[in-house]
């Protein structure tokens, strides 16, 4: 779908909110840029305006030939002169980090990325293996580019989106039931924030902090955008849900 979901910015500064849309923005140096739509039913040729009153942090934008996701922007207007946007962008493609400066109002037209369900196989070097389910064709995506990556065991699904063939953003899934490898005793954890806590490792290899009560072998929910504990699953050595 491509459709705006513009509204007016009646403030001198105005810091954008999070989103999961797809948006491009204008090119100062190769001509207009494009609006991403998700969907492989959508036209490269199709033609669509959208203005930067549409950014929104997470947004996915285009141009100088380059894929970029909005950290950050900034909506101003100054005593004197024209209204601008202030961006951080952080390109999808060398994982470098971009400051640009839009006029207000600038336009875009359309292009089209993909979005695929895949699974998670096994690590070749410095990869993570995927299956796509729906061709059932292996593909594969370099560790360093999936943010969470560590939480991925065998089986797991994620969402790929494509600009041009290639995978631009993977997204794991922002919660994850992992069983809890290896943990030292209970009374040897340490106190923070008011409860008593110690690391473990679990079974992808990712450590992190668990309660003191949670025992090796038992399965617990992990928040893997925050990297915490965010619960305990039950089962296992010690049973019972806390």
């Amino acid at each position: 779908s491509c459709a705006m979901q513009g509204r007016t910015l009646p403030l001198l500064a105005f810091v954008g909110m999070a989103s999961g849309a797809y948006l491009a923005a204008p090119s100062r140096l190769l001509g207009p840029a494009r609006r991403v739509c998700v969907g492989s039913t959508a036209r490269a040729s199709t033609i669509s305006a959208g203005t930067t009153k549409d950014f929104k942090n997470g947004l996915t934008i285009e141009f100088d030939e380059q894929v970029y996701k909005i950290i950050e922007f900034m909506h101003v207007k100054p005593g004197k002169g024209a209204a601008f946007v202030r961006s951080k962008l952080k390109n999808l493609l060398t994982g470098n980090t971009l400051e640009k400066t839009w006029r207000a109002g600038e336009s875009f037209a359309d292009a089209v990325v993909e979005k695929e369900e895949l699974q998670f196989s096994y690590i070749d070097d410095r990869n993570h293996v995927f299956m796509n389910m729906e061709s059932f064709e292996e593909e594969s995506i370099a560790s360093t580019q999936i943010a969470g990556a560590e939480f991925l065991k065998e089986g797991a699904t994620i969402t790929a989106v494509y600009w041009k063939g290639k995978a631009i953003d993977v997204r794991v899934p922002d919660m994850v039931n992992l069983v809890v490898a290896e943990t030292v005793p209970g009374d040897k954890g340490n106190t923070a924030q008011g409860r008593t806590e110690k690391p473990c490792k679990l079974e992808t290899g990712a450590e992190l902090m668990i309660p003191n009560f949670i025992n090796e072998g038992e399965e617990v929910k992990v928040d893997t955008k925050e990297r915490k504990y965010a619960g305990r699953i039950g089962g296992g050595i010690g049973g019972g849900k806390k």
